[in-house]
């Protein structure tokens, strides 16, 4: 199984960035019956035994490193910033923590790979992201095809795509 998981606080407004990326995500693209669309949130260990089903993982996150707000990167869990677990929100400390147990059941993802975004407002409450991380949700969404094809994954887009986050007040 491959899956594509979307992580993060929508209480908080781009830490919830991975959940709704892959709210407006899901309503882009049928991936078929191999690929399961997560909404993660915040839940943490409840998410090992998807962890350890996947064959294939993609995360989509926010992520508190040193660079402007809307920046990406690319990584692997070996390759996370340190930054990741120091200022990261729980929940990000959390889900390491999931791959770590996925490791020592014998169970990890064949490949991980983690999208990050840096934030540009985690600290006001808010049930949407900035106008800025939305700006970058095409970006993001271009980078998780790439993995999703390099793993042998055709995304089928639908025609009458919403291109709107799916929270709004």
């Amino acid at each position: 199984m491959i899956t594509v998981l979307g992580l993060g606080n929508i209480l908080l407004k781009d830490e919830g960035f991975g959940v709704h990326f892959i709210r407006w995500f899901e309503k882009r693209h049928d991936l078929g019956p191999a690929v399961e669309i997560v909404d993660g949130g915040t839940l943490g260990f409840v998410l090992l035994d998807l962890v350890c089903k996947s064959e294939y993982l993609v995360v989509v996150d926010a992520i508190r490193v040193d660079a402007r707000s809307g920046s990406l990167f690319r990584f692997t869990p070996e390759d996370l910033p340190p930054e990741y677990l120091t200022q990261g929100a729980a929940h990000d400390a959390a889900f390491l923590q999931v791959l770590l147990q996925a490791e020592m059941l014998h169970a990890s993802p064949r490949e991980c790979v983690i999208i990050g975004i840096v934030p540009e407002d985690i600290k006001g409450l808010g049930l949407t992201v900035t106008p800025a991380l939305e700006s970058k949700f095409a970006e993001v969404e271009e980078q998780v095809l790439k993995e999703l094809e390099r793993w042998g994954v055709t995304a089928n887009r639908y025609k009458a795509a919403d291109t709107h986050v799916a929270v709004k007040q």
